[in-house]
């Protein structure tokens, strides 16, 4: 019976030996940061940092036959890092006071730190210089003067970064969209108003 004619052995090319072997160490070099990612997450379980308006205090909100208004109020924000093992950094932190769209106060802050599981507050007297009303303004004004109670807005940002063990740094802006309804008896109030992350 004749024997099978074989042909000449093919050896395997050494640069796909080469490709495969760097393929292999990368997939094992995924897994195991992937392990160490999540594990170290589990571990350290990181907190976003928050800003948090924690009173507010109208001292004067005064409008007159000129239609002119003056404010003077107290408002407290506070920074909070709830991570256990982490400090964080609060950087470009920009916030506006308005009543009924018209600005009264920029209430900013120099970069901060806040160690772990501690807070900080920012304590912001605000006092305006007189600020001239359009009409549909002064009806406003003098709407919640009726009424007893002013209504404010704050708006803003800031932005909060912090170190995660060997996970390394994690950034967040933190937007901060709060009411203040401001009682004329001069009335501390403690508003239920904290920032969102993004």
């Amino acid at each position: 019976m004749p024997k099978p004619v074989l042909g000449p052995e093919r050896r395997t090319n050494p640069l796909i030996w080469c490709a495969a072997i760097i393929c292999t160490l990368l997939t094992v070099a995924v897994i195991i940061t992937g392990m160490v990612v999540f594990i170290g997450y589990m571990v350290i379980r990181p907190k976003v940092p928050q800003m948090s308006v924690v009173s507010a205090h109208l001292d004067k909100f005064s409008y007159d036959m000129a239609s002119v208004l003056v404010v003077k109020v107290s408002i407290v924000i506070k920074a909070e890092n709830d991570n256990s093992k982490a400090h964080a950094n609060f950087y470009e932190t920009s916030y506006t006071l308005s009543f009924h769209g018209v600005k009264i106060a920029y209430l900013n802050a120099d970069p901060f730190d806040v160690p772990s599981n501690k807070s900080i507050d920012l304590y912001y007297p605000v006092e305006s210089s007189p600020i001239p009303l359009k009409p549909e303004e002064g009806e406003v004004a003098e709407l919640f003067l009726r009424r007893g109670q002013v209504v404010f807005d704050i708006r803003g940002n800031t932005r909060t970064r912090w170190r995660v063990g060997i996970l390394g740094s994690v950034k967040f802006w933190l937007h901060l969209n709060c009411q203040l309804k401001c009682p004329l008896n001069g009335t501390t109030i403690y508003p239920k108003c904290s920032t969102k992350s993004r």
